[in-house]
């Protein structure tokens, strides 16, 4: 494609856009004073020239033109630094990412400094690998550009890292909600008593209703009752009471009233 610079304005028009338009322009007119300078414009359908033409001009570009010559305005805005264009296109390929064109806008990506799409291509394969495994964007990547492969392929072992991570940290967040809440209910029900287990100095009611975390409090005030008559626990043989062991030795470690004051069995 050939690029007719008929006046010195149409330059000047030209490198309010681009600076390597700009460059290109004033080279060609120290080169040839005539009124009729050319710029070519190669490697890529006429088509998408006509499109990023016209984008210089008016700043827009059309979604169709985007499906059809996405690719290679991107190449074009990154080659003759147009960021808006850049932006634009990079916007409408993340909308357009599939499994079998991943690897190719991928590889398009690191070659234009589009980081957004980069980063979008490298999660789309982490998360859909098996089946882009099988495409011929992969298998040719395999072939070609082995370093490509590599770093996909320690990304996709940082996300797995992470997401292991990110479950441990769940999981002990769950343990420790646990926990925190079988301490409130253990301080509940030797302070105030609950549905069947109460304070050694108080004698239980049937009418106190259930509390507001009676699920872990019921099966606490079973473990208590347990403990309070199993036969095993002196010998240490029982694993329920052992529990309750932990639970009461926990609770000394954070109790903060006086010994005189607390309820709680074996806090002193």
């Amino acid at each position: 494609m050939i690029l007719i610079c008929e006046s010195f304005w149409f330059g000047i028009f030209q490198a309010a856009a681009s600076e390597v338009l700009e460059n290109m322009i004033d080279e060609s007119f120290r080169k040839n004073r005539n009124s009729e300078n050319t710029i070519r414009i190669l490697g890529v359908p006429c088509g998408a020239v006509e499109v990023f033409v016209r984008f210089i001009y008016c700043n827009r570009c059309t979604e169709e033109e985007i499906e059809e010559f996405g690719i290679h305005l991107l190449a074009l805005s990154h080659v003759y630094s147009l960021p808006q264009l850049k932006t634009r296109c990079t916007k409408g390929l993340i909308e357009r990412l599939t499994i079998e064109n991943v690897v190719d806008v991928l590889q398009l990506a690191r070659l234009c400094d589009a980081p957004d799409l980069y980063l979008k291509c490298m999660k789309l394969i982490a998360n859909r690998f098996k089946s882009v495994e099988h495409t011929e964007g992969w298998k040719f990547l395999q072939n070609n550009d082995p370093f490509l492969e590599l770093e996909i392929l320690k990304f996709i072992d940082e996300i797995e890292l992470r997401r292991k991570s990110t479950r441990k940290h769940l999981q002990e967040q769950s343990l420790y909600f646990q926990l925190s809440e079988a301490m409130d209910c253990l301080q509940h029900i030797c302070t105030e008593g609950c549905t069947s287990v109460g304070p050694y100095d108080k004698k239980p009611s049937k009418k106190i209703a259930p509390c507001s975390k009676y699920s872990t409090c019921e099966g606490l005030q079973h473990s208590i009752r347990h403990f309070a008559s199993c036969k095993k626990r002196v010998g240490g043989g029982c694993v329920r009471c052992k529990r309750m062991w932990q639970l009461f030795k926990l609770h000394s470690c954070i109790c903060e009233l006086p010994d005189s004051t607390c309820k709680v069995p074996l806090c002193r």
